[in-house]
């Protein structure tokens, strides 16, 4: 009786703990961003400095060596990468008149003549009269979010602690990780701290697969795409290579969105079959290099999470939470995933499925 008794108590206390996490978040959400940032940062950091740390750095020191690398990379992404597709996202916008006259004249008559489509107006005269009068005005887009990000003292001061506030609370956690890794396990009931543990193992194995071996797979097909449509010679190569590497989050997400925006902008750009071709060899290359190469090498089978799963957490983060919403999908996911893998585990093993040695049939064998 006791015991049934503390298990209800610890349900209780487990759920009133979820309750109060949940509130935390959502009271919280608007200044939550930058830690949430800076926690993947050190988590995504840790493993090096561990290993920093084995080969004789002290830890403040493996951290910093940590630190200086993340940062380095940082900047250097931001200072050869951000003007770039600055640039060509201005091209872009500058062709949008072209485009649309390219899918008035070319791409509609083909497809109602190939597919016996009825060819219905649609108003692209309008559409195109539209952005040719104001396309103009959107160009410079790295100059227009500088604007409205210094429109107001407020907001760019806000804007401006988030961004410093990210590395410093990075630093930190990276420094102390493992005491507060630590630190948490000590604090766990020791009745239930193998299970909580082995769960946490399992949540970790997930995530870490996902952030460390997905996003390093997301970068180079990123860069694959971009290299390959620059030898095809895509002006926007950068622009679309780095966008369907990013669509790669999701399995072969990327691969269409990247060979649909490349094969149209080849259209645009050259009006031939050929370029054509280039698009989607290059495509191919960089889908048979994720499927045999990069995602078995960095990836294997560890992930667990179903593409659908990934989109409905990310779709559901960002309505529920914002921007935090979107940081905490993945994770959240991870560990309902394995919690339900957990009691699926359970259910199979119990009297309710119907196990080996509890089901009706067997108990009426023994019993004749």
């Amino acid at each position: 009786m006791n015991e049934q008794v503390i298990s209800t108590s610890q349900r209780w206390m487990v759920a009133a703990f979820i309750g109060g996490f949940l509130l935390f978040v959502y009271l919280l959400k608007p200044i939550l961003a930058p830690f949430l940032v800076g926690v993947l940062c050190a988590y995504l950091g840790d493993p090096l400095a561990d290993r920093l740390e084995a080969m004789g750095l002290g830890r403040t020191s493996a951290v910093s060596v940590v630190f200086v690398v993340m940062t380095s990379l940082l900047i250097l992404v931001i200072i050869l990468l951000v003007p770039l597709l600055g640039r060509q996202l201005d091209s872009l916008i500058g062709r949008l008149p072209q485009t649309m006259e390219w899918f008035q004249t070319v791409a509609l008559p083909w497809l109602g003549n190939t597919f016996n489509i009825p060819q219905y107006e649609l108003p692209l005269d309008e559409a195109k009269n539209i952005i040719a009068n104001h396309w103009q005005k959107a160009g410079n887009v790295a100059k227009i979010v500088m604007k409205s990000v210094t429109s107001s003292s407020l907001a760019f001061l806000g804007w401006f602690a988030n961004l410093i506030l990210i590395p410093v609370v990075a630093f930190y956690l990276l420094r102390d990780w493992d005491i507060m890794m630590a630190r948490i396990r000590d604090a766990l009931p020791r009745r239930i701290e193998p299970t909580v543990v082995h769960l946490a193992g399992e949540c970790d194995d997930v995530l870490s697969a996902f952030l460390r071996g997905q996003l390093l797979i997301m970068f180079l097909l990123g860069v694959i795409y971009t290299v390959g449509l620059l030898f095809v010679g895509i002006d926007l190569a950068l622009l679309l290579g780095m966008l369907a590497g990013l669509a790669s989050v999701v399995p072969y997400m990327g691969f269409i969105i990247g060979i649909t925006a490349a094969s149209i902008a080849a259209m645009v750009q050259f009006g031939d079959w050929v370029h054509l071709l280039g698009v989607v060899a290059v495509f191919g290359v960089g889908q048979a290099l994720e499927g045999m190469i990069l995602t078995p090498l960095l990836v294997g089978d560890r992930i667990g999470l179903h593409p659908v799963a990934v989109i409905f957490a990310i779709l559901a983060g960002g309505q529920l939470a914002g921007f935090v919403g979107v940081l905490l999908a993945l994770p959240v996911a991870a560990v309902i995933m394995v919690l339900l893998r957990h009691m699926h585990m359970q259910y199979k093993s119990s009297a309710i499925y119907g196990h080996e040695g509890n089901t009706p049939a067997s108990n009426h064998s023994n019993t004749s």
